[in-house]
């Protein structure tokens, strides 16, 4: 277990535990997330072939091979390519920038490093992608960038992303609340927080994470209670 300090203050390396474990724990919601929209984006691919022609239909061919690695967690050959033909995420997102696959590809690559634990190049990637009006996976690739920051100790960048991811899923929620997603980036933001002895901003991060998500798993488990008082020691 990570230690914290006599004040009961998280430290920088417990935190960065924590973020990977978040990551890897919803490696597979996030990966089926991004094959949803690439299912979705398969459709506008070939309306969008008659209008801005072959480069956009070359780019969403490739990208569906990468994906088969990617959903196999074959993340090397989804990022570099395979020597047989298909190029790899990173080559795909230099050669088709400017189109809609060529965007995903910037996150598919940025999660591919993050898996590799290569997190300055998952960043650049991450950063690089365009995020949409999805309600699950631009909140997940915000909410990854942040992950990123943390692992490159940028941890007001990755605060800022982590609140941003929240808002995002927020936002794109039916009834403005996300009780998925959204505390889950909270509790990060709050747990970076700590980390930098803002124990008091953290503080307020769960307590409004206690007062709006109800009927999330950390309100309904009393887990955020944990957080609260461990944020409340002076």
């Amino acid at each position: 277990m990570a230690n914290k300090n006599n004040q009961g203050t998280l430290d920088a390396n417990e935190v960065l535990q924590n973020s990977e474990a978040f990551f890897f724990k919803n490696k597979k919601v996030i990966i089926a997330a991004v094959a949803v929209v690439v299912l979705i984006l398969v459709g506008i691919f070939s309306y969008k072939s008659l209008i801005s022609g072959p480069r956009e239909e070359k780019a969403s061919t490739a990208l569906a091979k990468g994906q088969d690695y990617f959903n196999q967690e074959m993340f090397e050959k989804a990022l570099n390519g395979d020597g047989a033909g298909y190029a790899g995420f990173a080559k795909i997102s230099n050669d088709y920038s400017g189109t809609d696959a060529g965007n995903l590809a910037n996150l598919y690559a940025g999660l591919c490093n993050a898996y590799l634990n290569k997190w300055d190049a998952a960043q650049k990637f991450l950063d690089s992608y365009s995020t949409a009006g999805d309600a699950m996976v631009s909140p997940a690739a915000v909410a990854a960038l942040g992950n990123a920051y943390a692992h490159l100790n940028q941890l007001d960048k990755a605060v800022g992303c982590l609140k941003k991811a929240a808002k995002l899923a927020d936002e794109r929620a039916d009834d403005g609340v996300n009780n998925s997603l959204s505390p889950q980036f909270l509790m990060q933001a709050g747990e970076i927080l700590e980390s930098q002895n803002k124990k008091d901003e953290a503080l307020v991060l769960y307590q409004n994470i206690k007062k709006k998500y109800l009927n999330s798993a950390q309100v309904q488990s009393s887990e955020i209670d944990k957080y609260i008082e461990r944020a409340s020691i002076k």
